[in-house]
């Protein structure tokens, strides 16, 4: 029988950060079960888990230290071969790496013309149409920009669960919806309205609000909040 017709406690030790990262995200796991995920093994006496906590224990649970260790020095640890050691080294490396580096200035979104400078570089002049989501955080910051749909906007094109899907992803709590109109119109169509009306309705559900739904041209845009129709 498959591993996946058994519920999790009756999978491996070993197999279930995994599949907890997988099912609840990677902030619910503990530093020994990231570890875990890094040697993929243990051993017939002890879990990868068991041995990344025994690894931890002599760094006093401290990562910064894990990270001090040498290749030599991790590898005194029982299970812990070369290429374990190697694995465990380079993502503490590229931990302080990221740490070490500037964080990124989100741009914050204070008005529909924020949206329109946003995105009329990306979809203003295309020929074709494009319907776009940008993702924000409780700071209307933009966390995200993802293309929806290319080549017309119908509501067979719009797969609500994608849209949200990636929204409780990366924890972004509103989205703001954009399409451009080659022909340069700046009148919404029924389809138009019907999309902002379907996807607002499914925020509004999942507690992620949809803001604003822009049309955006070469030079111009329509706002549908502006425009006082959303």
């Amino acid at each position: 029988m498959e591993k996946n017709n058994f519920p999790i406690t009756h999978w491996s030790e070993d197999d279930r950060p995994r599949e907890k990262l997988m099912l609840k995200g990677k902030s619910a796991l503990s530093d020994a079960e990231l570890i875990a995920i890094l040697i993929g093994s243990g051993s017939r006496s002890e879990s990868a888990v068991e041995l990344s906590k025994r690894i931890l224990a002599g760094v006093n649970n401290n990562l910064n230290s894990l990270g001090k260790l040498s290749i030599a020095q991790l590898m005194q640890y029982k299970g812990i071969g070369e290429a374990k050691a190697i694995s465990i080294i380079a993502a503490l490396e590229l931990g302080r790496r990221r740490r070490s580096e500037d964080a990124v200035d989100l741009v914050k979104i204070t008005s529909s013309k924020a949206i329109f400078e946003l995105m009329q570089p990306l979809i203003g002049e295309l020929p074709h149409e494009e319907f776009w989501i940008v993702y924000l955080n409780n700071s209307n910051k933009v966390l995200s920009k993802a293309q929806l749909s290319k080549g017309g906007i119908t509501g067979t094109l719009v797969d609500v669960r994608i849209v949200f899907k990636l929204a409780l992803e990366i924890g972004a709590t509103s989205l703001i919806l954009c399409h451009n109109h080659p022909s340069g119109t700046l009148v919404p169509s029924e389809a138009d309205k019907h999309i902002t009306k379907k996807l607002k309705l499914a925020g509004d559900s999942l507690e992620v609000k949809v803001l604003d739904h822009l049309i955006i041209t070469e030079v111009n845009y329509f706002s549908f909040v502006d425009e006082g129709i959303f």
